[in-house]
Formats: C-alpha cells, sequence, structure tokens
C-alpha cells in the first residue's frame, strides 16, 4: 500500500451478547497518514488476537511511534475485544467502528467538520442504552437493570441513542463545557471554547474557539473564532427538514438570546435576541441614512460580513443594515487551560 491513509485506530470494542459492536474507544486515532506507517497498518483491520496486537507494536516501534506501541501493549493485555479501524481513503463507514473512528477523528481535531464522509452512518450505529456501566444492547437492559437491582445497586442509564456524549471519549485540550451530555462524540471544540449548561453542539460541527456557546449548533454548523451564540438560540442544520444548506458562522458574530438562524453568516454579523432568520425571510435593506433600499429573502444575503438583523419595532417587518460594532469576547472566560 502506498501514497496516504485517511486514518487509523487501534481500540478497544463493547459488545452485546451476540457479539455485534456497540461502541469503539480509540485512545489514538490517526488521520492523513503516510511515509513508513502506510505500509505497517496494510491490512490491519478488524478484530485483532494479541499476537497481531504485538506484532503491530513491533513495527509501531521501529518506525518511531512509541506512545502508540505502548497502547498497543497495554490493549493487548487487557482482555477486552480490540479492533482496528483502516480508512485507506475518505469513503462512507462500512463498520461500527469505522464510525467510531470517524467521530473521533473530529472530536481530536484531527478532521474538521465536512472534512470526513460520513454518509450511512445512522444506519450503522445501534441504538444502545449509555449507562454507568458502558454500553448497553437494548434487548439486554431490562435483564441488567434487575441484575443490578438484585445487587443492591441502581443501573445508571443516561440516555438512549446512537452517539454517546463526547466527554467519555476525549476532552480537548482548553475547552469548557458545563454540562457534558450536551456535547455529543463528534463534536469538533477548538481551543478556548465555553459551553454552557443549555449549549448543545452535535456531531460533526463545532466551533474554531475561542468562543461562548449558549445555544444550539446543529450537525453540519461550524462557529467561526471570537463568536457568541446567546442563550437558546438555533442554528438550522441539515439533518431534517429537507435542508440542503450549510450554515456557518463567521468571526465575531452574535446570535441573541432565542435568535436562529437558517442562512450562512460571514464574519462581524448580528442577529437580534429573537429573531429567526430562514433562508426565505423578507429583509429590508437599508443604507447608511437608514432608508430601504431593496427588499429581498436572505438567502441573497448569504456569507456576506458586517450585517445587522433586526425587526422593526412598529412595522414587524425584518431589516438589515450595517454592522458598525463587532463583539469582543471576554479573553479571561476563554482562558481554559
Amino acid at each position: 500500500m502506498a501514497g496516504t491513509l485517511h486514518g487509523f485506530g487501534l481500540g478497544v470494542a463493547s459488545k452485546n451478547a451476540k457479539g455485534d459492536v456497540l461502541d469503539v474507544f480509540y485512545p489514538t486515532p490517526l488521520a492523513n497518514i503516510s511515509g513508513d506507517l502506510v505500509s505497517i497498518f496494510d491490512g490491519v483491520s478488524g478484530e485483532l488476537k494479541a499476537t497481531e496486537i504485538r506484532a503491530l507494536s513491533d513495527g509501531l516501534r521501529s518506525a518511531g511511534e512509541h506512545a502508540l506501541a505502548d497502547i498497543a501493549v497495554r490493549l493487548s493485555e487487557a482482555g477486552r475485544p480490540v479492533v482496528a479501524s483502516l480508512l485507506a481513503d475518505n469513503a462512507a463507514p462500512q463498520t461500527v467502528a469505522d464510525a467510531y473512528l470517524k467521530l473521533h477523528l473530529l472530536s481530536h481535531r484531527l478532521i474538521k467538520p465536512h472534512g470526513t464522509d460520513l454518509t450511512g452512518m445512522f444506519a450503522l450505529l445501534p441504538n444502545v442504552a449509555w449507562t454507568d456501566e458502558g454500553p448497553i444492547d437494548l434487548a439486554e437492559l431490562a435483564d441488567r437493570q434487575l441484575t443490578s437491582r438484585l445487587k443492591g445497586r441502581v443501573l445508571e442509564v443516561a440516555s438512549v441513542d446512537k452517539f454517546p456524549k463526547m466527554t467519555n471519549y476525549v476532552v480537548p485540550s482548553g475547552v469548557r463545557i458545563a454540562h457534558t451530555a450536551r456535547v455529543r462524540l463528534g463534536a469538533y471544540l477548538g481551543s478556548g471554547t465555553t459551553v454552557m449548561h443549555e449549549g448543545f453542539i452535535n456531531f460533526n460541527a463545532g466551533t474554531d474557539g475561542p468562543g461562548m456557546i449558549e445555544g444550539r449548533i446543529s450537525a453540519g454548523v461550524m462557529v467561526g473564532k471570537g463568536s457568541d451564540l446567546g442563550g437558546g438560540c438555533s442554528t438550522m442544520g441539515t439533518l431534517s427538514g429537507g435542508g440542503n444548506i450549510i450554515i456557518s458562522v463567521g468571526e465575531s458574530c452574535l446570535l441573541g438570546a432565542n435568535a436562529g438562524l437558517g442562512i450562512p453568516l460571514g464574519d462581524r454579523c448580528t442577529v437580534e435576541a429573537g429573531l429567526f432568520v430562514t433562508a426565505g425571510t423578507k429583509v429590508t435593506v437599508l443604507d447608511d441614512a437608514r432608508e430601504a433600499v431593496e427588499t429581498l429573502a436572505a438567502r441573497h444575503l448569504s456569507g456576506q460580513s458586517d450585517l445587522l438583523f433586526r425587526r422593526n419595532s412598529q412595522s414587524g417587518s425584518v431589516e438589515c443594515l450595517t454592522n458598525q460594532t463587532a463583539i469582543e469576547l471576554n479573553e479571561s472566560l476563554h482562558d481554559n487551560n
């Protein structure tokens, strides 16, 4: 094998009673691999035997990858199912292990949102109970709950979902997350990102950081440096509703409390509190003298910078004018090291 690999991960898997993989934890995933590692990883995929893991560890050590080699040794001695996922190119995931590797690559900041093909991932991922004893197949949950009760314990079920919370797999450096269940594995959080209690970040979405997130970042949405998403605000994703516009928020933008966004924003834009701007929202554009120039659908303003969207308190119409000020984040709030 020659060239570059899209990704590789060696991890520990959880399985149900039938042997189906429920999740995979990759402690040190790799992306955009080239050089000697390409040949070392050639053909290394699926569940590995202890001898195969040790051979991989020897190859990694000879290539100078001592940290990953040490992890391989620890995995070989753990007595748990160890799987390898090899992504030769940026193709859709084929297995649960592939899907989890791609989610890890995003949350480890090795690939940015939209940088890896996630087509078909929902059909691959099992819906499981995420508990304080790890993921449990839903068909096995009732028996596990009874077993715990008979031992005088309560099995804590945190959620029932296809996606676990990110912090059970990786905590990126330089971030604060007030409520960890509100950030899914596969989210990308740049250094300096602060996610408050009601903030939410979906998979394949995130922030360049620094930024204050008190609203919702839906799947596929990326927020630029220095931007603030106010409490209760929402960005439209592409998973539901038939939308196919990729929403993004530029640098130094502000979405006010309970605002909503359905178009991409450039830099230094503001959407006032309580205003939801969709692609079809009729917007009256004002000039420097606050005189109406034209009325158009908001989609025609997509990606433009220095815009302020507001609702006229008298007429109720949505207006757009040049934003005279850019927000400035409190640097001390986003020094999360």
